[in-house]
């Protein structure tokens, strides 16, 4: 019972493949499936009689039934394939293409349904035609099939060859004069053993019609058909007899019983029933090789249809994987840069950071009426290339993301200060000279160097004459310092107006940058859903197949029809590793691969969509500014040819960080003796295991230890191209050593690269 549900599963699975692949109805996949599933849902043992017209398979069928059941002739007469089965009485039902049945007593009907016409060709009405009839040995659960005989009509030879997957014990009945010809040892290759028929037994005729010196040379002959084909019988019986078929009917139409053994007849009936015995008891002997026969066929069909969808599919994760990969990669940069350049903005705007920058500067400027200019040449200006820095990284960010248009950073200037000069008290004289009050009064004491020393000369000469003019000198500051204190108190108030609203705008553009710099994997289109959603249904198709397979008959799956995921799900939370090439697969490689090259000419690509370049910001500080685009020796690890506009633009922003760490290194020679020597300093504060690890990383490249990592980065890119597994496809063996390869090479560059760092 458990073994009749596996089966009902297993022809369920074939015809809902067959079905999914839709296969043509008149292939000859579709109807070998179709004579596969008639042959599981056939709890008899069937036996077919096979071979080339005229041979006499009817004729012997009849012999085994004592009596004329079947059509017999001289020339080619059964014109259908013949089921003869148990029954209480003779008679026979005839199945028409309609559906019709017709019952007969007898078998008087055969010659009007089951012969050959007058131009030796098949009714083409008749479906199925059956014969029942009371014989001890169909009693038992067996049926025997009379075949139409082959190599005279194709419509024959066709419905032989379907046929023959119905039946679990083939005779092949072979003609004593004209032993295995060309046209039968072709029918043993194509129509049993490449289908999996391995149950066969040859049975020699006519061999009486021989002389006794002809027929010991045939003997030898067929011993060789026989030892040359290995039959799939039980132990200790032959693949090889001989019977005098129409001796033999003869003389059970008579019942001689003596003629009948001379004739071969019943040596071949009791083998016959002995090795239906046993087969019948381990059916799966019998049905396996045939059903795995035509499942191949289908895992092949299916993995054509799978095949391009999972290349396509792979390739759109690549593309995608490797854009993920620079994004979040320009995540970290973006961020890291922004951080840098708003510390430095926010350093800036420091209170105590402008006083000693511009308090002074300030002051002889109001004195001088020349503040206006002061702040756009000097202040403003200032500002410009810092507000410059921080806003190229969110730019840069909305042109990588374009998550939210980023804000401006306008950070406003206060009003001009204004002073009201303390009154003179009569000193009118003091002064005349145009900028004198403002260095007079003392300003320039407050600032340094060269400039300063100028300040204090003028401040030396003002008093003296001041002195030789004033009759007794007050305790209290003069009028110039008076002057001064009110430029630096009035320019204090304006920045410290300056810094607080600059530092409240810097602390909105933080919050804010956090929805502009922020990388979130874009939803794939709907053509991509629909693609894996597809692969998914052919992948589950060969899944239960699969399962079928192995869990009615035990078939062991060849690792080329391994489901290796059934929903081929987008990944997207892993490092890319075939860098140099452009593309990124799983750090696992070895999970990953397609059999057929053919399927490279069939995707669309992955397009991703150009990111459009921001230039419209307009503001009256600053206007936006591009990475640097130097030349470098830093080789990229995603070429331009793959992701042209991601790839440049990430290009620059690793140059950038390239350029501000050799500008960080600028004081230490970056010769190669020097850099081995670093690396060796790093090597000696390592564990043991972790030095091993590098010195077999340094193997693994073909490096000497204490390599550079522009050489790594070589060595690297030269493997990678030698050992990609793509261009291994369809070759198992050196398929897996290229995985195998891929996984050591990426581990070696990941661990080398982290050393260098």
């Amino acid at each position: 019972m458990e073994q009749s549900k596996n089966y009902q599963k297993l022809i369920e699975a074939l015809k809902n493949t067959s079905k999914s692949l839709s296969l043509n109805i008149k292939s000859q996949l579709n109807k070998d499936i179709l004579a596969i599933c008639n042959y599981l849902n056939n709890p008899n043992f069937r036996i077919a009689v096979f071979g080339p017209f005229n041979h006499g398979k009817s004729t012997l069928l009849n012999a085994m039934l004592g009596s004329k059941t079947l059509p017999i002739d001289l020339i080619p007469t059964t014109g259908a394939a013949i089921t003869v089965k148990y029954g209480s009485d003779i008679r026979t039902r005839i199945i028409l293409a309609d559906g019709s049945e017709i019952y007969r007593s007898g078998t008087d009907i055969l010659k009007q349904f089951a012969i050959l016409d007058n131009d030796r060709r098949m009714r083409g009405d008749v479906a199925s035609v059956e014969v029942f009839y009371p014989h001890s040995f169909l009693e038992t659960g067996i049926e025997f099939l009379d075949l139409p005989g082959t190599n005279d009509r194709e419509a024959q030879d066709n419905l032989v060859r379907e046929q023959l997957l119905s039946a679990d014990l083939v005779v092949q009945l072979l003609d004593a004069r004209k032993l295995m010809t060309l046209g039968e040892r072709e029918n043993l290759r194509d129509w049993l053993l490449d289908r999996g028929i391995k149950t066969v037994i040859f049975v020699a005729n006519f061999l009486n019609l021989l002389e006794p010196e002809e027929q010991k040379e045939v003997q030898n002959r067929l011993r060789f058909v026989a030892e040359s084909f290995r039959a799939e019988l039980p132990p200790g019986f032959s693949n090889l007899y001989r019977v005098d078929a129409l001796p033999a009917l003869r003389a059970r139409l008579k019942g001689d019983v003596s003629a009948a053994n001379t004739s071969g007849l019943v040596e071949f009936e009791t083998a016959l029933q002995n090795i239906a015995g046993i087969l019948k008891q381990n059916n799966q002997v019998v049905s396996k090789p045939r059903v795995q026969a035509v499942a191949f066929k289908l895992q092949l069909e299916l993995k054509e249809k799978i095949n391009p969808i999972q290349h396509q599919v792979q390739k759109i994760n690549e593309k995608s994987n490797a854009a993920n990969e620079i994004k979040r990669k320009a995540e970290g940069l973006i961020k890291q840069g922004f951080t840098a350049s708003t510390t430095k903005l926010r350093e800036w705007l420091a209170l105590s950071k402008l006083r000693e920058k511009y308090q002074g500067d300030g002051a002889i400027a109001l004195a001088q009426d020349n503040f206006s200019s002061w702040e756009r040449e000097t202040l403003k200006k200032d500002l410009q290339e810092l507000q410059q820095a921080v806003t190229k990284w969110l730019y840069q960010a909305d042109d990588f993301f374009q998550n939210e248009r980023p804000n401006d950073l306008l950070i406003p200037f206060p009003k001009h200060p204004q002073v009201t000069l303390p009154d003179k008290n009569g000193n009118s004289g003091d002064l005349n000279e145009t900028g004198s009050l403002a260095v007079g009064g003392g300003i320039g004491w407050l600032l340094g160097g060269p400039v300063g020393a100028a300040v204090l000369g003028s401040i030396s000469y003002l008093v003296n004459k001041n002195i030789q003019q004033q009759d007794e000198k007050s305790s209290n500051e003069s009028y110039h310092q008076q002057v001064a204190k009110l430029c630096l108190d009035a320019v204090d108030g304006y920045l410290s107006e300056f810094s607080r609203q600059g530092l409240l705008i810097l602390a909105e553009c933080d919050r804010s940058s956090e929805r502009v710099i922020k990388f979130v994997e874009s939803k794939e289109s709907s053509d991509i859903i629909l693609l894996r959603e597809e692969l998914r249904c052919w992948q589950v198709c060969l899944s239960e197949l699969n399962q079928a397979l192995v869990n009615c008959l035990g078939i062991d799956i060849h690792s080329d029809f391994h489901v290796e995921t059934v929903a081929g799900q987008k990944t997207s939370n892993y490092q890319s590793v075939y860098r140099s090439q452009g593309v990124g697969i799983r750090e696992d490689v070895g999970t990953r691969k397609v059999e057929s090259k053919k399927v490279e000419e069939l995707k669309p690509e992955n397009k991703i969509p150009k990111q459009q370049q921001t230039s419209n910001y307009s503001t009256s500080n600053f206007s936006n500014s591009n990475a640097t685009s130097t030349k470098s020796s830093y080789q990229k690890y995603h070429p331009k040819q793959h992701l042209p506009e991601l790839d440049g633009k990430f290009r620059n922003w690793e140059i950038d960080e390239e350029i501000a760490q050799m500008k960080a290194n600028m004081g230490s020679s970056g010769n190669r003796t020097q850099q081995q020597q670093s690396n060796q300093v790093k090597n000696q504060s390592k564990t043991q295991i972790e030095k091993d690890k590098i010195a077999c990383g340094y193997v693994v490249l073909g490096l000497k230890d204490g390599a550079t990592m522009d050489e790594v980065k070589q060595a690297y890119k030269k493997l990678v191209k030698k050992w990609h597994p793509d261009l291994f496809v369809g070759k198992a063996q050196q398929l897996q050593e290229a995985q195998e390869k891929m996984r050591q090479i990426n581990e070696a560059y990941a661990l080398l690269g982290e050393l260098n760092k």
